[in-house]
């Protein structure tokens, strides 16, 4: 073998797939053996615990014969944090100004009245949300939308406008890091901050309208957020059922050792870009027109995913791996079969294994990963609204025997 041979290396995607952080593809061709590149990570991966683990405490106990920082060091690393805080506050800004500008109906359009605003999350984080409600006719229940990585709630309008129609009210929120929301884009610190901040945002919505049915829906890792919000009994009792469509369910680093080391570099360097992602990953949609207005909205991230955040979607799907079985909650899973960002198989074992009584899923032979984006969007969104109907009518049945 020559010195000189060529690693390939996998490209990214910038969606919720398994290829979330590049490796090399012709592992065992390439120079060091895998056995050797294998022991060669877990030495870097042990290195890296012993700083942070022994460091600091070297540091603590010999800080009182150390010479302190010169005041000029300690005025240069607090003008670095506070230009990074300003350059993200300022970012943040502008994308709260784009998210504000959306127009979510046409001016032609009375059936409809929406709202924007700010949510404050646990972490006491800004949440840009949206609503859209219809004019008249009673309420028949409310979907709370979750949208999936890297894109916003505005790019659900057309969503809305069809579950309005048939009066069902509609609320959205930004999760951190996207659309309107605070945070630099594109970063998830913690997908467990997600979670927690759409179950408190439902609280609200179960507030500010007593006695009106909510269902939650969850796009890709938003599906992900949604179930697992949902396994946690006290939600789940908030809760009439939730619609996932593309779930970012059973998502496996490219490789092991990727596995290994992945939690380690999220702590290191938690907001680093692999400059390699291919930034419009592969195709999401069969329509032209959809795929042009997702990649050319500002709104949408489309650079390099961030390690911390690549590291989060992988602990969220070990999670909910092993939870299928004690999913209880009425669920409705939507999947294209042609699918190459989350995987369509993964849908079916939630169905099958989930003891959930009342459980539906849709595989769309063909249909590729951003279903509500495809040229029969409007057909998927009506099976979603027959979906939350056959539910509200099987809870009255069940409502109408408990008194028997």
């Amino acid at each position: 073998m020559e010195a000189a041979a060529v690693v390939r290396v996998e490209e990214l995607t910038s969606g919720a797939s398994g290829r979330i952080i590049p490796v090399f593809r012709n592992l065992r061709q390439s120079i060091l053996s895998y056995e050797t590149f294998r022991k060669s990570l877990v030495l870097i991966y042990s290195f890296f615990v012993w700083i942070l683990i022994v460091l600091p405490r070297r540091h603590r106990f010999s800080s009182t014969a150390s010479p302190p920082s010169s005041p000029k060091t300690q005025s240069s690393s607090v003008r670095r944090r506070k230009f990074s805080i300003q350059r993200d506050e300022e970012d943040t800004m502008r994308r709260r100004a784009l998210a504000e500008a959306i127009e979510m109906v046409t001016e032609d359009d009375r059936r409809c009245k929406w709202t924007t605003s700010l949510f404050f999350g646990v972490k006491r984080n800004a949440l840009f949300c949206r609503s859209w409600f219809p004019v008249s006719g009673e309420l028949k229940g409310i979907l709370i939308i979750i949208h999936g990585l890297n894109e916003h709630s505005g790019r659900y309008s057309h969503f809305a406008k069809q579950l309005i129609s048939c009066n069902f009210g509609v609320y959205a929120m930004d999760w951190i890091g996207h659309g309107g929301s605070d945070g630099l884009h594109g970063y998830v610190p913690s997908l467990d901050h997600v979670v927690a901040d759409t179950a408190a945002f439902l609280e609200k919505v179960r507030v500010d309208n007593p006695g009106v049915p909510c269902f939650l829906f969850g796009h890709s890792t938003g599906g992900a957020v949604v179930l697992k919000a949902a396994s946690y009994p006290h939600i789940e009792e908030m809760l009439e059922g939730i619609i996932l469509t593309s779930p970012a369910l059973r998502v496996k680093p490219a490789h092991p050792i990727v596995g290994a080391v992945a939690p380690i570099f999220s702590m290191v360097v938690p907001r680093f870009q692999f400059k390699g992602a291919n930034k419009r990953g592969i195709p999401v949609s069969r329509d032209p027109a959809a795929l042009l207005a997702k990649y050319s909205d500002p709104l949408v991230y489309t650079g390099p995913i961030r390690v911390r955040t690549g590291h989060e979607i992988l602990r969220i799907t070990a999670f909910l791996t092993r939870k299928f079985q004690s999913i209880t909650v009425p669920f409705f899973v939507l999947h294209g079969t042609a699918d190459r960002v989350t995987d369509p198989l993964a849908s079916q074992d939630l169905y099958n294994e989930a003891p959930s009584k009342f459980k539906d899923i849709k595989l769309y032979e063909g249909f590729l990963h951003d279903l509500l984006f495809e040229p029969e969007r409007e057909e998927i969104a009506q099976d979603i609204i027959d979906w939350m109907e056959k539910r509200l009518t099987a809870h009255c049945h069940e409502n109408a025997n408990s008194y028997f």
